[in-house]
């Protein structure tokens, strides 16, 4: 009896587990357990029926409970939780572990591109699948968008042609998707995203998967508009502390600008120069400030680390090529040019300019600050008080130039009795009148005149005057102050003016100096006949094309004694002497004009001609009969043959002067000019 009662509770235990437990039953066990308890065998099969049915039941019971389980944990944290990212992925996680789905992953809508893109995924392994970005209206998730509920394909191969991309193409196919089930995140009419689940095998979705599915996508929704809205937040904070931090610097700047606006105008009021300027602007921005003129010297300096402090030593500073471009795009535009980079000497740059004429710049020195709008435009009107202030000593500078040109011209006139105040208006500028003994001209072209006259000035200074005499810049000098010589003064000159400078020089007169009676009427004596042979010497180098080095007066002698220089007169002189020369030998490709020049530099003697080009005395003698037929009986007689000299010489220099070889040969030795 026990016996029966034992086996009868464990073929109940077998059905009630047939019915709840977690371990299937085999059909012979049931089987077994239910003629235990005594069904009879045509009832079997219905009971059979009833306990699957049972089972199935008690099955999708406890899935719902997970599932709700699922819900009520993903509602609290929605309610925790301040980390959108994470929470995402949680969402997605749990999805994925409830659907029992390979492939679960998160797309956000981007409403300005119209593009899905992968948030968060679970179960992928591929790069691209997990980096998927959908464009607008394709794919399954551009349906589900579109129609804004959920849709699902047993077959992605299959799906639309239409709606395809090569690019999701090859991410599903990577990942070996085979269905797909898509729910919308919508909130408040507005769609967020798309919530997938996918499985690398065919597979119908039921009703209450996608339910489940709607549900965990709801939240993702709550998430996302959260973390939109917090996102939204924070950039309005942020850009509330940032308007009130503009404001605050603004409100700084406005009153950097008004201390600086009223120092400029008090230091121009009080009629102060440029380092006053640059020491305001330096206090007010808190940098060292220097000024450089048109020809990048430094003018003024003030402040620390002022750019070029360190270098003021008269000559122009080298400036590096975005400094040169910023003061460039500067007097272009008128306005400041902040340089970038920390480490710069110059960090900004203000143009000095008026009309078409640049007078330099400010350079402003790395600050504790960065420049804002209202200190550049600060910089801008400092600038132009600075222009102002060029312009001003610059008509004084005129004015002071007029009179110095007045004074040269008034010393070289050589007029007696325009030289009672010669002496007085010379110390007017420094200048002791008896001590100048030299006299420096320098030929520029017309249109640099101006610039090499100031030039001039700058670099002679208290040694000496300069001035316009005859379409060329004279200075008039003591020899024996150092530092201006013709090459020093020349050399500045062409820096400044451009192009080319030709410098005439002729010794200092010793013998006139030495001599006795008022050394002022002596000195000036001296510098008249010294400018008037510099005068000379540079129209005659001007007709033989000689233009741009420093030509000292005692080489061209000869050629200024005989010759008031003019180019159809030399031309002339020239061809009617040794025309018929140059003509044989321009006909008929000869070098008689070589052996002239020979002849004429050995003093008419054969032998020594002979060795100088290195021929036969014979062909030599050959040669002079050759010339004695062009140049006619008489031609070697010492007056003519003066003369003929003389147009060989002259012709010799102007071949020289414009780099031809003047017919001499091959075989010639080059020479002085006899």
């Amino acid at each position: 009896m026990r016996d029966d009662i034992s086996a009868r509770s464990a073929a109940l235990a077998t059905v009630l587990g047939a019915v709840t437990g977690d371990a299937a039953v085999s059909p012979r066990d049931l089987g077994a357990a239910l003629e235990t308890l005594g069904v009879p065998a045509p009832r079997q099969e219905q009971a059979r029926e009833h306990v699957h049915r049972a089972r199935g039941e008690h099955v999708r019971l406890r899935r719902r409970e997970h599932e709700l389980a699922a819900l009520f944990s993903s509602a609290r944290e929605l309610a925790a939780a301040r980390d959108g990212k994470a929470l995402l992925e949680r969402l997605v996680q749990r999805a994925h572990e409830i659907l029992g789905c390979d492939v679960t992953y998160l797309s956000e809508y981007d409403a300005r591109t119209r593009e899905l893109n992968v948030r968060a995924t679970a179960g992928a392994y591929s790069g691209e699948f997990r980096h998927l970005n959908v464009p607008a209206g394709y794919g399954l998730a551009g349906e589900v968008i579109e129609l804004r509920m959920p849709r699902w394909v047993p077959r992605y191969s299959e799906y639309l042609a239409d709606r395809r991309v090569p690019d999701i193409d090859r991410a599903v196919e990577l990942e070996g998707v085979v269905s797909i089930l898509g729910v919308p995140m919508v909130s408040g009419g507005d769609v967020l995203g798309v919530l997938f689940v996918a499985t690398r095998e065919e597979r119908s979705f039921a009703p209450e998967q996608i339910a489940l599915l709607s549900a965990l996508a709801d939240h993702a929704s709550v998430v996302l508009r959260t973390a939109h809205t917090l996102r939204d937040l924070w950039r309005s904070e942020e850009e509330a502390r940032a308007a009130l931090e503009r404001l605050t610097e603004h409100l700084a700047e406005r009153d950097r600008a008004g201390a600086v606006h009223r120092e400029l105008i008090q230091v121009v009021l009080d009629g102060g120069g440029f380092g006053q300027l640059v020491r305001a602007l330096s206090s007010a921005l808190g940098r060292g400030v220097t000024v450089i003129d048109a020809e990048d010297r430094v003018i003024a300096a003030s402040g620390p680390a002022a750019p070029f402090m360190s270098e003021r030593s008269g000559g122009p500073v080298e400036l590096t090529p975005p400094v040169l471009a910023a003061v460039a795009a500067g007097a272009r535009t008128g306005r400041c040019q902040v340089l970038a980079g920390a480490d710069r000497e110059v960090a900004a740059v203000g143009a000095m300019r008026a009309g078409a004429q640049d007078f330099g710049a400010l350079l402003f020195g790395p600050g504790d600050f960065e420049l804002g709008p209202v200190d550049r435009r600060t910089i801008e009107r400092a600038a132009q008080v600075c222009s102002l202030l060029e312009l001003q000593q610059q008509a004084v500078a005129r004015a002071e130039g007029r009179l110095l040109t007045d004074l040269v011209a008034d010393i070289l006139d050589g007029q007696p009795g325009r030289r009672d105040d010669l002496e007085r208006r010379a110390r007017a500028f420094g200048v002791e009148l008896s001590r100048l003994d030299t006299v420096q001209l320098y030929v520029v072209p017309a249109g640099r005149q101006a610039r090499a006259l100031a030039a001039a000035r700058r670099c002679v200074g208290a040694a000496g005057l300069a001035g316009l005499s005859h379409e060329a810049v004279v200075v008039l000098l003591d020899s024996r102050r150092p530092g201006v010589g013709a090459p020093a003064v020349r050399e500045h000159i062409a820096r400044h003016a451009g192009g080319p400078v030709l410098a005439v020089v002729p010794p200092p007169d010793e013998p006139a100096r030495a001599g006795t009676g008022d050394p002022v009427e002596a000195a000036v004596a001296g510098l008249v006949t010294r400018f008037t042979l510099a005068l000379r010497t540079s129209r005659l180098l001007a007709v033989i094309g000689v233009d741009d080095e420093v030509a000292g007066t005692d080489d061209y002698l000869p050629y200024v004694s005989v010759f008031d220089a003019d180019a159809r007169s030399l031309t002339s002189f020239v061809t009617r002497l040794i025309g018929p020369v140059l003509d044989y030998d321009a006909e008929r490709g000869t070098e008689l004009e070589a052996t002239l020049r020979a002849f004429a530099r050995c003093n008419a003697s054969p032998t020594r001609a002979a060795r100088m080009l290195g021929f036969h005395p014979n062909t030599i003698l050959q040669r002079l009969e050759r010339l004695d037929a062009l140049l006619g009986p008489g031609w070697r007689e010492d007056d003519r043959f003066f003369r003929i000299s003389l147009a060989v010489r002259l012709r010799e220099l102007m071949s020289a002067a414009s780099g031809q070889a003047g017919g001499a040969s091959s075989h010639e030795q080059p020479g002085g000019l006899g």
